[in-house]
């Protein structure tokens, strides 16, 4: 059997700030929220033996790389450990927390503190928008298109109406149920917004059109941010809940994951896709393998999904994809209730990327510290009642790069 990969908790930024209006830095964001992480789980820096760092484009928005280095000047005890660097769009935080599983599952290391982050705030949104088009073929594809991602998941709307039909009221009440569990969330970007009917509508003035189809509230957020999760081997597990006097049953853990690369365009996915029931059969198999290895028959088995819902048409692909519904239904969860908080299967009680919001490097490993707080019993107002087992959905690209975990006790 695979050795057991347990998650200790950690910490993440109140993603309502804007750093550099702060007169802080990409170091400063880090740094905090590596310390939180130690003070929330009552680890010491002097205990970690390998560390992570999940970041997209730190070289275009802040100018700076090798984010690894930063580890050491957190705290001494850092200097020297082994850190690396994860690129994967919008998937790095996923693909960081893949690779430190992946350390604790060789018997490298027992301890690995994972931190994702992105500064994005810190640059106009047009060339925010340029900067993150590097997760596209560059040159290649979206070349008209002033901002490159709304564009390009208007084009994945336009595909899911084209094969199944499309009603844009299941979009609005999408984003309508992610902005209302973000006013739940203490660390959600928009938890202080007031949305009325009109910015969820198609008033061009309160919710105006950003490309094709895709209006403001179908788009998640420009979002600072950092967020940070501890990993550990049983051995270490077993020390760390004795010190914490809990028992390791409680301890959540990583039961189930998968990683999937399809071709980067997106022409390509989409041509390889037809006549087949998903849109993106790489994703399905991402989440099918994290069921698969986590011993589930299907999503049903859970008892909430985070899902990264970039774009409304996001969460409404991961609906059918995680099998929710069949392929092309992702409607009847939303009308009948089944993805609300409080429902059969509650998709982003946080209030996902567009409540909560959407550092791009830290996606993913935001998305792993709210699973553990949901099967902790530590989600506060946004706790989905029971839940002991959560799924994850972190994708980079146009479905490029699909990540899905299980979490749970």
């Amino acid at each position: 059997m695979t050795p057991e990969v347990f998650i200790l908790g950690g910490a993440q930024s109140d993603f309502a700030r804007n750093i550099a209006r702060e007169g802080q830095t990409l170091f400063d964001l880090f740094r905090d929220v590596a310390e939180a992480s130690f003070a929330a789980t009552r680890i010491e820096p002097g205990e970690v033996e390998t560390a992570h760092v999940g970041n997209f484009v730190g070289e275009l928005f802040a100018g700076q790389g090798q984010l690894g280095g930063f580890f050491g000047h957190v705290h001494p005890d850092l200097s020297g450990v082994p850190a690396s660097r994860h690129e994967a769009a919008c998937a790095s935080g996923s693909i960081a927390l893949l690779a430190a599983a992946a350390e604790i599952e060789a018997g490298r290391y027992d301890l690995a503190l994972v931190l994702g982050i992105e500064l994005m705030r810190n640059v106009p949104g047009q060339t925010a928008a340029e900067h993150l088009g590097a997760a596209a073929w560059a040159g290649q594809e979206a070349t008209s298109a002033r901002y490159l991602w709304p564009y390009m998941f208007s084009q994945v709307e336009e595909e899911y109406e084209e094969r199944h039909g499309l009603d844009r009221a299941h979009l609005r009440a999408i984003s309508e149920n992610n902005f209302a569990n973000g006013k739940r969330n203490p660390n959600s970007q928009t938890r202080g917004w007031a949305i009325a009917e009109d910015h969820l509508g198609d008033n061009d003035e309160a919710n105006p059109r950003i490309e094709g189809r895709l209006r403001k509230s179908d788009c998640g957020q420009v979002t600072d941010g950092a967020a940070a999760v501890f990993l550990a081997s049983r051995d270490y597990a077993e020390k760390w809940a004795a010190r914490c006097g809990i028992p390791l049953s409680s301890v959540p853990r990583i039961k189930g994951w998968g990683h999937t690369t399809a071709p980067l365009l997106y022409q390509r996915k989409i041509n390889d896709s037809k006549g087949q029931p998903y849109v993106f059969p790489f994703v399905r198999k991402a989440m099918t393998d994290a069921l698969r290895r986590a011993g589930m028959d299907d999503i049903y088995a859970c008892d909430g999904v985070e899902v990264h819902d970039c774009f409304s048409v996001t969460e409404y692909m991961a609906i059918d994809h995680f099998g929710i519904t069949p392929p092309g239904q992702s409607w009847r969860a939303i009308e009948d209730g089944t993805i609300a908080l409080g429902g059969k299967l509650p998709v982003n009680a946080s209030g996902g990327l567009i409540g909560s919001g959407h550092p791009v490097g830290a996606t993913g490993v935001r998305m792993m510290l709210d699973s553990w707080r949901q099967v902790s019993g530590n989600a506060g107002d946004y706790q989905i009642d029971g839940a002991r087992n959560v799924a994850t959905f972190n994708v980079g690209g146009s479905a490029t790069t699909a990540c899905s975990f299980v979490v749970g006790v």
